[in-house]
């Protein structure tokens, strides 16, 4: 009986035995077929600004050949969101022109950025702005944390980027991963995933594309990013062992239409329930159309009668759902139909930082009428598109010719938008048609390269040229300075409402060539500029400044930028710098730029701060024309980098 007994323990254990060589072969054979992918760490270009990535923590590479003055850099340490984020890295130290990873944090914005010359790269000064960065070379230490074991997973939010442009999506928490027996190095148990306290990024539109998420993560010795694939702290989840969970995810909006968008609807008596029912559902139907959210499109309403009020406004409502359920609890406000004042209202109060305007997507006002208002649209219109606003009108059910007589303001919709080729007006025989003009308008509303009448470099200027005539330019070198006007001139959008151009010429007097008010064409400009006639003399500039600021800039328009742009080739025989500090004082940006003999320390009194990017020197007139694109990038870079509105 024992030597039975004996037998059978021995078969047990030799069955124990083969069963766990099996298992460590099978093991071994599981492992050699999972392949552990090599991930790379996105690569940007040297332009891409830390603000295009929405991102508050992210890890990207450098290309070499950054360190260029064309990629700008505003701060020290910390700098501004509108700074190139490798020229920023080799601005710091963490980099070198030859490139590297490097790790970006966003910080808050600041109330002032500080310039210095560090490592090779000038960055620049800067007022306040609303987002900053940091940058660090501990890309890898920050984000390959070693697993903890007997932790389980956090929720994770991935984020998408695509490009330079960055969208988010939330996800459920991935399942907590039940006791594995075999050995923690096993890739068929699940590996603990380590505490996160920020939030997970994806570098690729294909990640998360199923919707999925896996139980399982797969360690390893793996970079950082891989199309198609989830960092989870302890290693990655490749595309192909995502499980069949499903996610919920939340959309950022359509990068491809990023506007803040405000709609101004009549809710006059004259309209009637019915008619402003439709035109809510109207408006629910753009809501649903675009794909709102703080990446794309945002959208607030407007609704006036005898004095217009906010129903919502651009940051109330992030995504199209709510927006649509907002809608709806909208109710009639009654009385006349005032358009212009309500206009007024939208550009002194809706589009601004405190109500969710983001500064870098253009400012879209949709107006729609019910017949005609009842006050005048014109003028508060044209303050509207000089700040900035492009205005579209929508005139549903118009004046018949027997009603023409009431009509307050003739042809209203035409002197309230900036383009009267119908691009910004839409006209609809009977409200029961609205519905059709939905993709019509929202075909051109997020046609961001057309929105013509927004504020920008090209047509939102006053520029005045002030030009020295005395003795020793000449009359040929005289003709080479006119030439140099008139190509800066040619590079604006010029008429009544976009960039208008002046001139000054000087010598001990001075004269008025013309003012912003005599030409509205950029061929009459140009005509005008090659009329100038050249008057010889004395070189008196601290008056010319004066004069062109009594004669040019106090017929500027309130919402101008106001640009002076002197030319002279000697040392003024006057003082120059009470009339400078006039000039900066009254905000008057001012380009000095000095040919031949002029004297530079007096160039950069002119010029307003910094010096070196407003005051320029070139050794002989027949060079001008080499500066003309310096000089118009750092116009449209000094406006760029200013918040709007």
């Amino acid at each position: 009986m024992g030597i039975v007994v004996l037998t059978m323990k021995a078969s047990v254990i030799e069955m124990f035995l083969v069963l766990l060589v099996t298992g460590i072969h099978s093991n071994k054979d599981m492992n050699k077929k999972i392949k552990r992918p090599k991930f790379t760490v996105p690569q940007i270009n040297c332009d891409v600004k830390a603000g295009k990535i929405i991102n508050p923590e992210f890890v990207v590479k450098c290309p070499a050949g950054c360190q260029d003055p064309k990629y700008h850099v505003y701060g020290t340490d910390i700098y501004a969101s509108y700074s190139s984020v490798c020229g920023a890295a080799i601005h710091s130290g963490v980099l070198d022109n030859s490139g590297g990873k490097i790790l970006v944090r966003k910080v808050a914005g600041q109330s002032g950025y500080k310039g210095s010359y560090s490592n090779g790269v000038q960055s620049l000064s800067l007022p306040r702005w609303r987002e900053s960065f940091v940058v660090s070379g501990e890309a890898t230490k920050a984000y390959q944390k070693p697993p903890v074991p007997g932790t389980t997973a956090q929720p994770v939010t991935p984020m998408q980027v695509t490009g330079a442009t960055a969208t988010e999506a939330t996800a459920t928490s991935l399942p907590k991963p039940s006791p594995s027996t075999g050995s923690t190095t096993s890739s068929l148990g699940p590996q603990p995933v380590g505490h996160r306290s920020w939030e997970l990024d994806l570098w690729s539109t294909s990640s998360y594309a199923s919707g999925h998420h896996s139980p399982r993560a797969n360690p390893g010795e793996m970079d950082l990013w891989q199309p198609g694939s989830v960092l989870l702290d302890a290693g990655f989840v490749p595309k192909e062992e995502l499980s069949t969970q499903s996610l919920e995810p939340v959309s950022q909006g359509d990068p491809n239409c990023k506007v803040d968008l405000s709609f101004l609807i009549d809710g006059s008596s004259s309209i009637g329930k019915r008619r402003f029912r439709i035109q809510k559902q109207f408006l629910a139907d753009v809501a649903q159309a675009l794909d709102i959210g703080p990446g794309g499109p945002l959208m607030g309403v407007v609704q006036y009668g005898d004095n217009p009020a906010a129903q919502f406004n651009l940051r109330t409502h992030v995504n199209s759902r709510d927006l649509k359920a907002a809608i709806e609890k909208i109710t009639q406000r009654g009385g006349l139909s005032n358009a212009g004042r309500a206009i007024s209202y939208v550009t002194k109060n809706f589009f601004s930082k405190a109500n969710g305007n983001r500064g870098a997507a253009p400012n879209v006002a949709v107006v729609i009428v019910d017949g005609w208002p009842t006050d005048k649209v014109e003028e508060a219109s044209r303050f509207a598109r000089e700040s900035g606003i492009n205005i579209f009108f929508i005139t549903v059910e118009g004046a018949t010719e027997n009603e023409k007589q009431y009509v307050t303001e003739p042809n209203f919709s035409n002197k309230a938008v900036c383009r009267t080729n119908g691009f910004y007006s839409l006209n609809v025989q009977s409200w029961f048609s609205l519905h059709k003009t939905v993709q019509p308008l929202l075909k051109r509303i997020c046609d961001t390269d057309r929105l013509a009448c927004s504020k920008t470099c090209w047509n939102s200027a006053d520029i005045g040229f002030v030009i020295d005539g005395s003795s020793s330019v000449g009359t040929g070198n005289f003709r080479t300075v006119l030439q140099f006007v008139a190509n800066i001139s040619k590079e604006f959008e010029i008429s009544e409402t976009d960039t208008r151009i002046g001139a000054v010429q000087y010598t001990y007097e001075q004269r008025l060539e013309f003012g912003f008010e005599d030409h509205s064409t950029k061929a009459d400009i140009l005509n005008a500029i090659k009329r100038v006639g050249y008057w010889s003399g004395g070189t008196s500039t601290g008056a010319a400044i004066n004069y062109a600021l009594e004669q040019l800039f106090k017929k500027s328009k309130p919402n101008k930028r106001k640009l002076m742009i002197l030319i002279t080739d000697g040392r003024s025989y006057d003082d120059v710098r009470i009339p400078s500090m006039v000039a900066h004082h009254k905000g008057v940006i001012t380009y000095a730029i000095g040919v031949a003999w002029a004297a530079q320390d007096e160039l950069e009194v002119i010029a307003t701060h910094p010096a070196n990017h407003h005051s320029f020197f070139v050794d002989e007139f027949d060079n001008l024309h080499k500066f003309v694109p310096k000089v118009i990038q750092n116009i449209c870079t000094e406006f760029n980098s200013q918040p709007r509105n």
